[in-house]
């Protein structure tokens, strides 16, 4: 018979304590310890196949693994060109992002046969949404479930090819008295799955809650646990969304895939750049373009910058999309190397498009954005940006120059202004576009406003 004990474990960071504590004494917070049974007995999951043993590895034959396309080239991309036999995949993100909607999405138009299980909606709810992305799947299974014993007799009993959990928060184990939701109901319903998915080469996807600072809910050992973590961002005010790798056993962990969120669903954005940035009819001031790496791949961005002079005491410095430490840093840069005074303005910076930047290499951009505004002269539409500013006032080297170089002339732009020091290595004989370098700030001031 299995032994019990009562334990109290924290519901933010997994540490465990005898008795219940006001304040954790692993991650320092308040009020998150909760009571929870223990039990000594082993996972009723183990998969109880015979022991392996020790291979060399010059023995070992290395197999190329299979994979599964979605049908969505972006997501493709981002999974390292499909879903993985037996891998567990878990996706990230804020409430109402479109996590829920790019996995039905999914299934949908997939010819692969999919059980797709809920704990939060009921299969009718589920059948509203597909309906309204329009697309579907006669080997589609609804399951609107909560229970892992029940789940895995299922599993055993439809032997779907690709499973979705939505989300893994809501399941628990009986062998647990705690509720769903709690850190050890987490890592035991996830343990359960993942050697589900592992004896019987099956990929599973899983949907998780983020907390309040933007991470994945539960115990940290569940995005080890897993073999892909991918986060889904953006903004519910703006209609892009960007899926990020944070991990990828199975292929690149920088790659991201671009959304644009629609009434019928999302739809893949092949040239982000030429979404990403506006059309002005006439040049307006503070307005720039700047060459960005997101992942492996490369887009221009619109950086938009305003300046005026501070109506209240303390001036303000306000960021949408770029890090506002990075700002102030920028701003003090200008103010000690080129001489241009800012400490009595307000300063606001906006990435175009609701993105978060942050390739250092958008610098340049913004500094040229700042003066822009701060003088009212225009930039020209036909220039373009790509450099790092050091606290010294230097442009310091950027990765992928030529990567950066092709997608502004791609787009048409006319000159490019990059970091000197990118000159070593590179053949820029072929390059169509007007290739300007510049090794200091002030430098490139006056190339523009001369």
């Amino acid at each position: 018979m299995a032994k019990t004990k009562t334990i109290y474990v924290c519901q933010n960071c997994g540490a465990k304590a005898p008795k219940w504590l006001g304040k954790c004494n692993s991650c320092g917070e308040w009020n998150t310890f909760v009571e929870e049974i223990e039990t000594s007995s082993k996972s009723e999951y183990t998969n109880k196949k015979q022991t392996t043993k020790p291979e060399l590895i010059s023995e070992i034959e290395i197999r190329n693994e299979q994979r599964i396309s979605t049908n969505i080239k972006e997501f493709d991309r981002v999974l390292g060109g499909g879903l993985v036999l037996g891998s567990v995949v878990l996706i990230g993100g804020e409430p109402g992002i479109g996590k829920s909607t790019l996995l039905l999405q999914a299934a949908l138009i997939s010819d692969n046969k999919i059980l797709y299980i809920s704990g939060e909606e009921s299969n009718s709810q589920i059948k509203l949404r597909a309906k309204r992305l329009g697309n579907e799947n006669k080997n589609l299974l609804l399951l609107s479930e909560t229970s892992l014993e029940n789940i895995l007799i299922h599993l055993n009993k439809q032997k779907p090819e690709i499973v979705i959990i939505d989300s893994i928060q809501t399941l628990h184990t009986s062998k647990l008295d705690s509720s769903p939701g709690t850190i050890s109901q987490i890592r035991e319903t996830t343990i359960g799955l993942l050697e589900y998915a592992k004896s019987n080469s099956v990929p599973i996807l899983l949907v998780g809650h983020i907390n309040k600072e933007g991470n994945i809910a539960g115990p940290k050992v569940l995005e080890h646990i897993v073999d892909t973590v991918l986060q889904f961002e953006g903004d519910r005010n703006h209609i892009y969304r960007i899926l990020r790798t944070s991990k990828n056993r199975f292929g690149s962990a920088s790659e991201l895939g671009i959304f644009e969120m629609l009434s019928n669903g999302l739809r893949e954005v092949e040239n982000p750049s030429e979404l990403l940035l506006s059309n002005h009819e006439n040049e307006v001031s503070g307005v720039s373009v700047s060459s960005s790496i997101e992942g492996l791949r490369a887009f221009l961005i619109e950086v938009q910058a305003l300046v005026s002079s501070a109506v209240y005491g303390t001036p303000q410095r306000s960021t949408t999309g770029f890090d506002a430490r990075r700002l102030n840093m920028l701003l003090a840069v200008l103010e000690k190397r080129a001489g241009f005074k800012l400490a009595t303005k307000d300063v606001f910076i906006n990435i175009a498009g609701g993105i978060k930047v942050n390739d250092p290499a958008i610098d340049l951009s913004i500094i040229v954005s700042v003066l822009s505004s701060d003088i009212d002269i225009a930039i020209n539409k036909t220039d373009c940006f790509a450099g790092e500013v050091g606290l010294t006032g230097e442009i310091r080297p950027v990765a992928r120059l030529e990567q950066r170089i092709k997608e502004a002339e791609k787009l048409g732009f006319k000159r490019i202004f990059v970091p000197s020091n990118n000159k070593k290595g590179t053949n820029f004989s072929t390059k169509k576009i007007e290739l300007v370098f510049v090794s200091k700030v002030d430098e490139v001031f006056k190339k523009i406003f001369a």
